[in-house]
């Protein structure tokens, strides 16, 4: 029997590992890519959402499997696990024990789901302030030009 807890254990482990390399990657991505010109920061958006929109469905079919266990199941399955236990009905915890871990696992599966749209939104993010701050950039430098035109016109024989 431990055998089973440890492999399960082991599963999520690694399950475990994967989202904290995704929110590794992403934590790198903020270092390096506030210094990437905006059309680089445009690429890697574009392949972070390649890679999301491949994965949609599954996210949207973990996300409906875990609300529809959650809700249903709940306050039901304490009263039966007790009734269970109560008789050592040995068969039915198990199945019971094979159900949670399979909502553990797809409970995993959806947060590393959510830590790759979170790696989307932060590029996306990213990529909308670079935008913004280069039309604030275009505009002062016109408002400069306008001024420093403006003076050089004022100040010249002609308009004297």
């Amino acid at each position: 029997m431990s055998e089973r807890i440890d492999k399960f254990c082991d599963d999520l482990k690694a399950r475990l590992n994967g989202i904290e390399s995704q929110v590794e990657q992403v934590k790198q991505q903020l270092l390096t890519v506030s210094k990437d010109a905006e059309s680089t920061v445009r690429a890697k958006l574009d392949d972070a959402k390649t890679t999301l929109d491949a994965k949609k469905q599954e996210f949207i079919e973990m996300k409906e499997k875990l609300a529809k266990g959650l809700e249903s199941k709940k306050a039901e399955i304490q009263a039966q696990v007790a009734e269970w236990k109560e008789k050592r009905d040995q068969q039915k915890l198990l199945k019971h024990a094979d159900e949670a871990e399979d909502y553990a696992l797809t409970a995993i599966a959806f947060a590393a789901a959510a830590a790759e749209e979170a790696r989307v939104a932060v590029l996306e993010a990213i990529a909308a302030r670079k935008a913004a701050d280069s039309v604030t950039i275009t505009a002062t430098e016109v408002t400069v030009e306008d001024t420093s035109s403006t003076a050089e016109t004022s100040n010249s024989p002609a308009s004297a």
